[in-house]
């Protein structure tokens, strides 16, 4: 068996490698550096995943892409895992939330040299103005962590992955339905593959309040599923699996350099294996709106939070998940930001703290990958 494993990874990594498209060069990042074995990496990571709007190259199922022309960062997510593996967190930033953008590389077709810095713009304008890196750069500003991998995924690349994982379970505590994205589901338990998997990502006006801030929690309670399920059914652990889903990501996604590498995306998944669910952390990035009914970061609670990630701290969570619902329906979280900006709360236990685990302050919102929740419907 183990045998058949090896000769299946090495034939993956050829057959897979002659059809990925070379990497996107990020800030700083040195070509051709050493690549992992298919081992759990070692140490530390930070991977960005960008899920971009454009409708370049998708096909007609998404509008007309001669009027919808745009090209924006409308999900991008931050996965840390530990350096000692103990455990992971995912940050999802607001689309809509203005941040600073800095100086981010021409491509050479364009000039060359650097667009200029901006002060405030909402951080799904970076992938339009510089690509992958200027979205990695400005989250690296943001955050304070360096970023080396990078993985870009447009609307058929999610309708192929979803496919590729066998679909995700997922609860619904109210029925949805949005004419925007051409969804409507009941209430209760459904599958979500393909197209339908697609839509229920992209959704915001059927759960919670309809704002991209609710979508966020929507896209954490499938994330939430997904892990689950991977794990139950040994996904991880089956290097078979592992290369059919990572030949997809090879078709349908856009790397960086350090990324391109079968190795690395399967070096990086089993890094997730040992990891316990409620130890995996969904939360999203500190936010709230201001007097202008803009979305801007909270600065002191993202300190908190950043601070506690850079450390490798386990995060709790005190404020509900922003919009889903926990499938016992005994509490209802919130869905909108507080609308000034919330100062840190200080512990009201009067027991020695765990050292090893960081309680987000009130305002904070997020779930574990062991708690199972419904999207808050608009039904």
């Amino acid at each position: 068996m183990a045998v058949s494993a090896v000769g299946v990874g090495a034939w993956a990594v050829t057959d897979v490698m002659n059809d990925v498209q070379p990497g996107v060069a990020l800030v700083g990042e040195t070509p051709g550096q050493i690549i992992p074995d298919v081992n759990s990496i070692e140490g530390g990571i930070n991977l960005l995943v960008i899920g971009s709007d454009s409708r370049a190259g998708q096909g007609d199922g998404y509008g007309d892409p001669k009027k919808e022309t745009g090209v924006l960062n409308d999900v991008t997510m931050l996965l840390h895992v530990a350096e000692d593996h103990s455990n992971a967190t995912i940050v999802s930033f607001p689309r809509d939330m203005r941040v600073p953008i800095p100086q981010c590389p021409r491509p050479e077709e364009d000039g060359g040299g650097f667009y200029s810095a901006m002060s405030s713009q909402p951080i799904h304008a970076s992938l339009g103005y510089g690509g992958i890196a200027c979205t990695a750069e400005t989250v690296e500003q943001l955050t304070g962590l360096d970023i080396p991998f990078v993985g870009l995924v447009q609307f058929n690349g999610v309708v192929a992955l979803s496919k590729a994982l066998g679909g995700v379970d997922v609860c619904l505590a109210a029925p949805i339905s949005d004419k925007h994205t051409d969804l409507d589901l009941p209430a209760g338990n459904v599958t979500l593959e393909g197209d339908l998997a697609l839509q229920f990502l992209r959704t915001r006006y059927g759960v919670s309040d309809g704002s991209d801030l609710g979508r966020i929690s929507n896209q954490q309670m499938f994330l939430s599923a997904t892990v689950r399920e991977l794990k139950e059914a040994g996904t991880l652990t089956d290097p078979v699996t592992l290369y059919s889903i990572a030949k997809v990501a090879a078709h349908n996604m856009d790397f960086s350099q350090n990324l391109r590498s079968l190795n690395t995306m399967v070096s990086i998944a089993l890094t997730l294996k040992d990891i316990p669910n409620d130890k995996i952390t969904f939360v999203q990035y500190p936010n709230h709106y201001g007097p202008d009914g803009e979305v801007y970061p909270t600065i002191q609670a993202a300190e908190v939070l950043m601070d506690a990630v850079k450390a490798d701290k386990d995060l709790t969570i005190t404020d509900g998940t922003g919009g889903s619902v926990p499938k016992d329906q005994k509490t209802i979280a919130p869905n909108t930001p507080e609308t000034t900006n919330p100062s840190t709360a200080s512990p009201g236990s009067s027991e020695a703290p765990d050292d090893s685990t960081v309680e987000l302050p009130p305002g904070v919102y997020g779930q574990r990958a062991d708690e199972v929740t419904c999207a808050a419907g608009n039904g």
